[in-house]
């Protein structure tokens, strides 16, 4: 039957990759998530029932079911009562989940190892001999995808336990000076314990106290990763920790030479590495800076040249009548559109706005909310159609000749101090260029900075108005507005 299990690992591989292409268009991205589950459903029955050995092979039958369905009910739980607003959170909290799944992987395993080292060096003492071969039982190959597997596991669950907490509120920014430094320090420190892990095996010496010494390491290099990056630098934090959960992942499917593991961590680590990649082009830092905790923009920032002037306030009758009248329409969804619930009757006004002919456009910045498409998952599901959600680079030459921008929640991805304050700590990060159109709106419950902490001179610019208030009740108001006109 081994065989079959074979063709039941290229069923999920060949899911995975089906349904990942297919995620990458709204209309078919729950689809795509079925497909990649079904893809998994049938990698892990084939793991545990079809193998040379049957049904018997797998021990703790019994147990694996029940964590299994234990862990199905409790994820769909999740699932059906968590808010837009913390989808952030639970993706850092399952992301975390799949960390400490592979560095027990790590863990389990080589208690194993060390076992069988003790019971060799305990042979090699009694016969007085250190020529007995370990190649059948250690090797480099099988040592460096365990050590891979403890060490990047357990960061990557230690740094998503961190940024879970940071994102509900719970951890705030620490940071001291050096820093960097010190997190450089820790990361020179793994290797060498790593190395002495290695030696010591191969010297039939006890390993255990220099393995956990790595994985002590690994877990506060985790927490010293995480622990300064900012807010508004947790999409890049979110998508680099998911990448190492796949490289993760894959150092399992490498140690048991399992080929629908290695897949599925091959996928998830380089696609959490592209879209860090874009996460960084985005916030115009380097993945080196990432690397080393260097990432700046944090909630307690601060910075940049304070800005004077006059706010202008806006009432919902002035802005529905500039909308209904205008001939293009561009709404900017932020962070506070995903607060406030009011992605629907948002959708609602667009509906409403293309009935009056006017074209009607999203501008979505690769950082806006708290993580990587949360912008697009959140209209997506309101049924906005996702050729109207317009990338960036693509929407930016557009605004020039809009009439209208509708900032919904949104603050740093829309600062201009981004271009032209190089004192600012966003100083240099690509943003939506809506100071450019002929009017801007502004929707916001108050004048208080954004993620980044500090002023939006946007808001002092003549041709910007502030529609203060809830952003769903004011989008309730330019609706009603616009089919009372």
């Amino acid at each position: 039957m081994e065989h079959l299990q074979e063709i039941a690992y290229l069923i999920g591989s060949v899911g995975f990759i089906i349904g990942l292409k297919m995620m990458g268009k709204a209309d078919s991205a729950r689809k795509g998530n079925l497909v990649a589950a079904f893809g998994m459903a049938v990698a892990v029955l084939g793991t545990l029932f079809l193998n040379e050995k049957g049904f018997h092979v797998i021990d703790n039958i019994g147990y694996i079911l029940a964590a299994i369905v234990f862990g199905t009910i409790v994820g769909t739980i999740m699932a059906k009562r968590v808010q837009m607003t913390a989808m952030p959170e639970m993706v850092s909290l399952f992301n975390g989940m799949g960390g400490l799944a592979a560095a027990l992987i790590s863990i389990i395993e080589w208690k194993h190892i060390s076992h069988v080292l003790n019971e060799f060096g305990k042979d090699a003492r009694a016969m007085s001999s250190s020529e007995i071969d370990i190649t059948d039982t250690f090797s480099l190959g099988l040592f460096i995808p365990i050590i891979a597997g403890l060490i990047i596991g357990t960061v990557s669950f230690i740094g998503s336990m961190v940024a879970w907490g940071k994102l509900n509120g719970k951890v705030g920014d620490f940071r001291f000076p050096g820093q960097q430094y010190i997190n450089m320090i820790f990361l020179i420190g793994i290797i060498i314990a790593a190395y002495f892990t290695y030696d010591a095996a191969i010297q039939l010496n006890d390993t255990i106290i220099w393995f956990y010494v790595t994985m002590g390491l690994a877990i506060i290099y985790g927490l010293l990763f995480v622990f300064p990056i900012g807010g508004a630098d947790m999409p890049v934090v979110i998508s680099l920790l998911n990448s190492f959960t796949g490289v993760a992942a894959a150092c399992g499917g490498f140690l048991y030479d399992n080929n629908v593991m290695l897949m599925g961590g091959v996928l998830v680590g380089s696609a959490g590495t592209i879209l860090t990649v874009v996460m960084c082009n985005a916030m115009n830092r380097s993945l080196t800076n990432v690397l080393i905790g260097m990432v700046g923009g944090g909630s307690s920032s601060g910075g940049g040249t304070s800005t004077s002037g006059s706010v202008r306030e806006v009432q919902a009758t002035d802005v529905a009548i500039m909308m209904k009248y205008a001939s293009k329409v561009i709404i900017v969804p932020g962070y506070g559109l995903a607060v406030a619930q009011a992605q629907h009757v948002c959708h609602e006004l667009e509906l409403l706005l293309e009935e009056e002919g006017v074209d009607v456009k999203y501008a979505i910045h690769p950082v806006a909310g708290r993580m990587p498409g949360h912008m697009n998952v959140l209209l997506a599901e309101s049924n906005v159609e996702y050729d109207r959600l317009i990338e960036m680079e693509d929407i930016n030459s557009e605004f020039p000749t809009t009439d209208v921008v509708l900032v919904v929640g949104a603050n740093d991805v829309v600062n201009p101090a981004a271009k032209n304050d190089s004192t600012s700590p966003i100083y240099g990060m690509p943003i939506l260029d809506v100071d450019q159109s002929k009017q801007v709106v502004v929707l916001k419950r108050s004048m208080k900075s954004g993620y980044a902490g500090i002023e939006n001179a946007l808001f002092y610019d003549p041709k910007c108005g502030m529609l203060f208030g809830d952003a769903k009740d004011s989008l309730q108001k330019l609706v009603n507005e616009v089919k009372s006109l």
